[in-house]
């Protein structure tokens, strides 16, 4: 299974926050969407970098309260490595392991085209071994 046909099957919307958003109003935007890593994208399209829930707690720790006023720039992971629309879903889910992230953006031909949760590559694993399993079955069987 790769990226494309999990996106097909979930969608392309990515919520994202410009460069200049305060943290308070990512917080926000997060708690609204219910999810836990914004994309940060002046245009919607070229990533700038990923802001999550991690990042925030790790700026919260440092900086106290006033982290509320700094800007996404300021807590956004700039070093992050984009899905292919193509890259198989497994690999996704090692590099995710790998690297100890939670949600990658996906990109094709230079723009963004989704994002990728670990929950989204677990998911595609999931029902990969369940349609394996049944095929097993069906095959020991004699169907």
């Amino acid at each position: 299974m790769s990226v494309r046909q999990i996106l097909k099957a979930k969608g392309h919307t990515v919520v994202t926050v410009r460069q200049d958003t305060t943290i308070r109003d990512v917080v926000s935007t997060l708690a609204h969407e219910r999810i836990g890593a914004v994309v940060v994208s002046d245009d919607g399209e070229a990533v700038a970098g990923m802001l999550s829930e991690r990042d925030i707690m790790k700026g919260l720790a440092e900086k106290g309260a006033k982290l509320l006023d700094l800007m996404a720039r300021d807590l956004m992971t700039r070093s992050f490595t984009p899905a292919k629309v193509d890259m198989p879903i497994l690999h996704v889910l090692d590099m995710m392991t790998q690297g100890r992230f939670r949600h990658m953006p996906v990109v094709d031909n230079g723009k963004l085209a989704g994002l990728v949760s670990i929950g989204d590559a677990v998911k595609a694993r999931l029902d990969i071994l369940e349609l394996e399993a049944a095929s097993m079955k069906e095959y020991i069987g004699g169907r």
